[in-house]
Order: structure tokens, then C-alpha cells, then sequence
């Protein structure tokens, strides 16, 4: 596959077994995320799928960089979107016994915007969390507002750190706002929604936020019938 490295998932166990819910966190191969995944005493299964190229895999469509020298968005979201559904969770599954009574992904940053791309656009997962997630992508909220699609019997746990809004690009100021119209929108098309905000810049408070988000989904997706 060319971005989901699916030879590269981590996985640890909830306490509601094979048959249990289980949660996708986009994950990234040179640096890997470490949320306190296992600290946290989940009923639901998580799997770290790392996801290469980020700037490329995980962005909806084509888009300038945000910094000078830096590469910029390859807008293949679709393409990654269907690797992971189509091939790697299967694999992953039939490889370790998982059938899961429902799936919820998560993602930090682009990962986070990639993760409320896919629960907008498949039926694969019944829940999402949007962690600082990079909302403030040009035409973002304006894709979301366009989308002919109900959401009825989904939930998404949107967060964004109060500081976020300061950060030194323009584009990257209204992130706040997106989110709240994120969570508008969503609402309106019948989503359930958990929008939080916190402490701290994009940098900040990362594990905080990651368990604040798993913890949201594992209680949603242990409250769906099987």
C-alpha cells in the first residue's frame, strides 16, 4: 500500500475482548505517538496504524504548504481512506482475531482531520475524535457544509487547545472557530458531538487530549448494540 503501513499496527487489548469495540488511531511511522493507550483501562481495542507521508495521505485535496521549503498537501485522503478500509483493517483483523461489535477512529492534528474525513465518508466507523485536528484546511468547512450525507447514530469528539488560535500563520488562527462550525455543522446533520476545549498550543497537552478523545469513544462505542 502505498501510505497505511499495515505491517507497522500496534495493538492493545481492552478489557471487552476480541468481539469488543475496537478504535483506529492514525499513527506516524518516523515519529511514533505514544498516547497512554495502555494506562487507560479501555473496554475497546486500540490499533496504532501508522500512516506515511502525512502531508500527502491524510489531506482531502491539493493545497499549498504552510512554510517555506516545506512540501506541499497531496490531497490523497480518498486514496488512503480506502487502503485502510478496503485492506488494512481486514488485514489486521483476520491477523489478530478482532471482530469488533464497532469501529471509531482517531487522529491527532491532520491525522485528526483525516479521522472526521472518514467518518464523513464511509460507513466504517460509527464514531470519530478530531484531536486538535487540522480543520483550519483551506475549504474544509465549506466541504463539510456541502456534504449530502445524514449522520444520524454517530458521534465525534472534536477538541482544540484555547491557544491554538494564537499560533504565527493566519490560516492556522481560525482554527478554533472551524471547529466550533465543525461541530455546528455536524449537529445539524443529525452527528452526536462532544466538542472540548483545553489548555495549551498545538504542541501541548498531547496525552491529555489523546485520553480525553479515547476515553469519549470507548464510552460511545461500548453503548452500541452489538
Amino acid at each position: 500500500m502505498e501510505y497505511v503501513d499495515v505491517a507497522g499496527y500496534r495493538l492493545t487489548a481492552g478489557s471487552a475482548g476480541a468481539q469488543g469495540p475496537t478504535v483506529y488511531v492514525i499513527d506516524m511511522p518516523e515519529h511514533p505517538l505514544e498516547p497512554p493507550v495502555s494506562a487507560l483501562g479501555l473496554r475497546a481495542n486500540v490499533v496504532m496504524v501508522p500512516v506515511r507521508c502525512w502531508n500527502a495521505a491524510l489531506t482531502p485535496w491539493p493545497a499549498a504548504g504552510l512554510y517555506r521549503g516545506e512540501p506541499d498537501f497531496g490531497g490523497n485522503a480518498l486514496v488512503t481512506l480506502h487502503e485502510l478500509v478496503d485492506h488494512a483493517i481486514p488485514a489486521i483483523e483476520g491477523s489478530v482475531g478482532l471482530l469488533p461489535s464497532a469501529r471509531a477512529i482517531c487522529g491527532y492534528s491532520l491525522g485528526g482531520l483525516f479521522a472526521l474525513y472518514a467518518l464523513v465518508n464511509v460507513d466504517a466507523f460509527s464514531a470519530c475524535a478530531c484531536l486538535s485536528g487540522s480543520v483550519w484546511y483551506e475549504g474544509w468547512v465549506d466541504y463539510l457544509r456541502r456534504l449530502d450525507r445524514r449522520l444520524e447514530g454517530r458521534f465525534a469528539y472534536l477538541s482544540v487547545g484555547t491557544k491554538e488560535k494564537r499560533a504565527s500563520r493566519p490560516i492556522l488562527k481560525g482554527v478554533q472557530r472551524n471547529m466550533e462550525e465543525c461541530a455546528a455543522v455536524l449537529r445539524d446533520r443529525g452527528c452526536a458531538v462532544r466538542y472540548q476545549t483545553g489548555p495549551g498550543n498545538h504542541m501541548q497537552y498531547v496525552d491529555e487530549r489523546f485520553a480525553a478523545g479515547l476515553f469519549a469513544l470507548d464510552e460511545f462505542v461500548a453503548r452500541l448494540p452489538e
